[in-house]
């Protein structure tokens, strides 16, 4: 064993560099479940020794200790805001406002399909987005069925605008938590920062959106009518459960806004939050709501990407970047952006933002501050928008995509991917060039 480990100490960047591009061909395979192969590679660091088993050593408490690299504001956040959103979820109120939304439309297709999408956008930014397309897929499938329509355009318009929504908040999409927790933004910053071309983008997507299904946006006066005929006084299903639950869920989110203020972390105010609900439920209920397959998940590719980071190959990725933009912030910065987008529509995301913060944190070491500033806010916009590129691309994506075929809508690769590249190249380069009036002029 100790020739073993020895081998490994001499090799190991090109070592933790192997398994972590085996999780990521596995994760992209999806043979395996990803969270199995996060923790099979985890365990391979771990018994190899790329990371230690031990807390402490005789000089004190050891830094390459495996727990050390798990960040636990991400999975406390994760956590907390699932038990949140599930609870919440119950009494129906999501879904009563997304009725009373489209009956305010009055059945007009091209409104119900804006309505659609902008309630998808402003849920995503504050529940995460599989949440929110599982919300609202059954409200478009009755919609679609009243109106005669054909229920892709609205599925792909609330693709879109989960994404682009969830781009707009830290708690919007898992890559900003990751950034976040990294770069130590709040959510004020993710606000000032990012709603504002989050709006810009969605505006024009839904332009292009129009222009492409306009011909299939279309029905009968008989039809609209029906839509404001709508039963919706048995949605809400709990009085008790709206009341605290709202009140509970906009505390947690004031406390989002006065974190600046407070500076109590975001992690702790949700974990409170969930708490004080959990009061009110039976927490094995509860606990069997939280996708756990993705909390483990991010646990195991943190200490993968952990070894890595150990071995110095963060540092050797940094320092490649930085040779090739020839030290440039904006180039660099651009870089990021663009590769991030198309990268993130073909693989998992999150894996990539969790390889990708400690890359620019390492920079940041050699740089300063002011000099990563539009990087981090480009791997966010590019990780996030970029999930819109294929069908894969994001868990929301997927999500729809197989809800689609069980309806008898099944939404084919190819026909997503057509609009996606038009989307995703439009978002980049309204990111772009709001990146460079921000922070270049």
């Amino acid at each position: 064993m100790e020739q073993l480990y020895a081998l490994v100490q001499n090799h190991a960047i090109v070592i933790s560099a192997v398994i972590l591009i085996l999780a990521y061909i596995f994760i992209a395979l999806e043979k395996i479940p990803k969270v199995t192969i996060a923790l099979i590679g985890a365990a391979a660091v771990i018994f190899l020794g790329l990371v230690s088993q031990e807390k402490t050593t005789a000089a004190g408490l050891n830094e390459l200790y495996f727990i050390n690299f798990v960040d636990f504001n991400v999975v406390f956040l994760l956590v907390s805001m699932m038990i949140i959103v599930n609870i919440t979820t119950r009494c129906g109120v999501f879904k009563w406002i997304a009725i009373e939304l489209l009956k305010m439309t009055k059945g007009r297709p091209l409104f119900v399909l804006i309505a659609l999408a902008f309630f998808t956008a402003i849920l995503s930014a504050f529940l995460d987005n599989v949440t929110t397309v599982i919300l609202i897929m059954p409200v478009t499938f009755v919609v679609a069925k009243q109106l005669d329509l054909d229920p892709i355009p609205l599925l792909i318009a609330e693709v879109f605008a989960s994404n682009i929504g969830g781009t707009s908040t830290l708690i919007g999409d898992p890559p900003n938590i990751i950034i976040g927790s990294a770069a130590g933004f709040s959510f004020m910053d993710f606000l000032w920062e990012l709603t504002l071309i989050c709006l810009v983008i969605m505006i024009a997507v839904l332009a292009f959106l129009y222009v492409c299904f306009r011909k299939k946006l279309v029905t009968t006066e008989e039809k609209m009518a029906k839509i404001q005929e709508i039963d919706n006084s048995q949605t809400i299903t709990d009085y008790a459960l709206l009341k605290r639950s709202m009140l509970v869920l906009g505390l947690v989110i004031l406390g989002f806004l006065t974190h600046d203020i407070t500076h109590i972390a975001t992690c702790v105010i949700a974990f409170i939050g969930a708490c004080i609900l959990l009061l009110f439920e039976k927490p094995e209920e509860m606990f069997r709501d939280v996708e756990w397959n993705t909390i483990f998940f991010f646990i195991g590719l943190f200490i993968i990407i952990g070894a890595f980071e150990a071995a110095g190959g963060i540092k050797l990725m940094a320092d490649w970047l930085l040779k090739v933009t020839a030290g440039s912030q904006k180039i660099a910065s651009f870089v990021i952006l663009w590769a991030s987008g198309i990268l993130s529509g073909i693989i998992d995301n999150i894996p990539y933002t969790a390889t990708m913060a400690p890359m620019i944190h390492e920079i940041e070491l050699e740089k300063g501050r002011e000099f990563v500033l539009p990087m981090w806010w480009c791997l966010s916009l590019g990780a996030c928008l970029g999930g819109n590129l294929t069908i894969i691309g994001a868990a929301a994506n997927v999500i729809v995509s197989e809800n689609a075929a069980k309806h008898g809508h099944p939404i084919k690769f190819l026909q997503f991917m057509k609009y996606g590249c038009v989307v995703v190249f439009i978002s980049l380069a309204l990111s772009s060039a709001f990146i460079y009036i921000r922070h270049f002029i």
